[in-house]
């Protein structure tokens, strides 16, 4: 039952190694290796050679420990420093051919996902997660991912720019004094902050959860107070205390009075800065610290199935994303929820007509939510700008074709069909370019029985689907002319996709 996850981050590759053990995962071997992939990702956008030949180096290490366990199931990921490189395809097709391992790109909203099903379970005895609306936040070298739980339900994430190894490179290039440098960095952050509170939904946070990995700086920047659990409160006198004690000495000078290394010291005041940037989003005077890792948040959901908590579905996590974006951008939510019901039942009548696959009905409901986003700039040509929209979202454990999919499903839900000509849609293969049409053609009738943004369905269902004369009924007691007017005119591309006549049935009398 013992499985590998390693973590290909900005500046070290870790190794984690565990098995179940008492409700939780008993890690068995830990290994780290700097690696600073981020150093010329950050710097000059792509991964430089050097650190690509150090880390397959390092990868072979890993094999070694990993054949010494007889560890077959092993998971590879990386983060901010290969999902931002121009050459990550090659990396990771470097990686592949020259050590066997396949390695799994996450994205913002992916590493979100795994972190806070995680925090729910380890937290599950100690904290109510699932009554409280939380903003959790995981340091890297790299970048800080944030979210936004509201009620155990993620319904934001985004990453900043902001980490020790930027840091670093900034510092380097400023060429200041240590007052002006640090009142730079300041700057820099509050920049980032600016932009998270634009994204932050509407509901007061409750409490700010930061998930940090080792804690051991702490324990000795705060020599009299214990530490003695891996979760705890961290004070905003705490933060004003240490950058009080930091402010105006050198990372030499830190290394040495705090016993750190130079590496640590020098991102010890940009944290703190971090960490009081932080208070100010919510009004409790305390931040939790929980001390895990993003690794063993992976190698506790391969290992324990936390995948499989209905809570935590792919699904139920991307609809609630989905309607805190309608309600950002001041979308219909009681329009984008119709047609996304709408949607699901002409689904299932369909699905086998038109040889879909289940995984194909995500794409579709998560399209019909968010169909009519490009309102947000202009009315006119919406589509268009929904598609940008989406294309441009954070969607988590979505790949990017996966998302150019759901933004061109989205975008042809007017009557204007698919072409060559636009290049979204010409960047999928033959393949997922059928199955745009075919869940547009879904969408388009979805949206027409709602055109008049009233929800005059009450009831739905699909008859004949495996006929010549396919006929969707509906109950309504409502006035119906303008949404059999808008079907009838947006069923031609399923006509022709299914060789059938699409007719529409409506039942007043139900």
């Amino acid at each position: 039952m013992a499985a590998g996850v390693i973590d290909i981050g900005s500046n070290s590759v870790k190794l984690l190694i565990g098995e179940p053990g008492d409700g939780d995962v008993m890690v068995l071997e830990s290994l780290r290796n700097i690696s600073p992939i981020g150093r010329s990702t950050f710097l000059k956008g792509y991964i430089a050679q050097e650190p690509i030949n150090l880390t397959i180096e390092i990868l072979h290490k890993y094999r070694k420990a990993l054949r010494e366990y007889q560890i077959d199931k092993v998971f590879v990921i990386a983060t901010t420093a290969v999902r931002e490189a121009s050459n990550r395809n090659i990396f990771v097709d470097t990686v592949r051919r020259k050590t066997g391992f396949e390695i799994e790109v996450l994205n913002v909203g992916d590493i979100v996902y795994y972190i806070d099903a995680y925090i729910a379970f380890k937290l599950k005895e100690r904290y109510p997660v699932h009554n409280r609306n939380l903003l959790i936040c995981e340091m890297g070298a790299g970048s800080v991912d944030v979210s936004f739980l509201k009620k155990g339900f993620t319904v934001m994430n985004t990453g900043l720019a902001l980490g020790s190894l930027r840091f670093r490179q900034l510092v380097s290039r400023l060429g200041g004094s240590m007052e002006e440098t640090t009142e730079a960095l300041q700057e820099y952050i509050e920049n980032e902050f600016a932009f998270l509170r634009q994204r932050l939904p509407s509901g007061a946070i409750d409490d700010i959860f930061l998930i940090d990995e080792n804690q051991e700086y702490l324990r000795a920047i705060l020599p009299n107070r214990k530490i003695a659990s891996n979760f705890f409160q961290f004070g905003i006198s705490d933060v004003e205390q240490i950058i009080a004690a930091l402010t105006g000495k050198t990372n030499e000078e830190i290394s040495e009075v705090y016993d750190m290394p130079p590496e640590g010291a020098d991102a010890l005041l940009p944290y703190m800065i971090i960490l009081k940037m932080f208070f100010e989003l919510t009004r409790n005077p305390h931040v939790y610290i929980l001390e895990t890792s993003l690794a063993e948040a992976v190698l506790a959901n391969k290992l324990l199935g936390l995948e499989l908590s209905r809570r935590y579905s792919k699904t139920n996590q991307l609809l609630s994303v989905a309607h805190s974006i309608c309600e950002k951008y001041h979308m219909d939510l009681d329009h984008a929820k119709h047609t996304s019901h709408a949607a699901r039942i002409l689904f299932e009548g369909l699905a086998e007509q038109l040889g879909l696959e289940p995984s194909h009905q995500l794409y579709l409901v998560l399209a019909a939510y968010l169909h009519d986003i490009g309102k947000f700039i202009s009315n006119r040509s919406h589509h268009k700008h929904s598609e940008y929209i989406i294309n441009s979202l954070n969607l988590s454990r979505l790949t990017e074709e996966e998302v150019r999919i759901i933004a061109c499903v989205a975008r042809y839900h007017r009557r204007g069909d698919p072409s060559k000509s636009h290049l979204l849609y010409n960047s999928l293969a033959e393949d997922k370019q059928i199955l745009v049409q075919k869940l547009s053609a879904l969408l388009r009738l979805a949206n027409a029985l709602d055109h008049s943004h009233r929800q005059k369905v009450k009831g739905m269902r699909v008859l004949g689907a495996d006929s010549d004369d396919i006929t969707v009924q509906v109950d309504t007691r409502s006035n119906f002319l303008l949404e059999k007017n808008d079907f009838n005119d947006k069923k031609d591309l399923l006509e022709k996709i299914t060789g059938s006549r699409i007719k529409l049935a409506v039942n007043e009398n139900f």
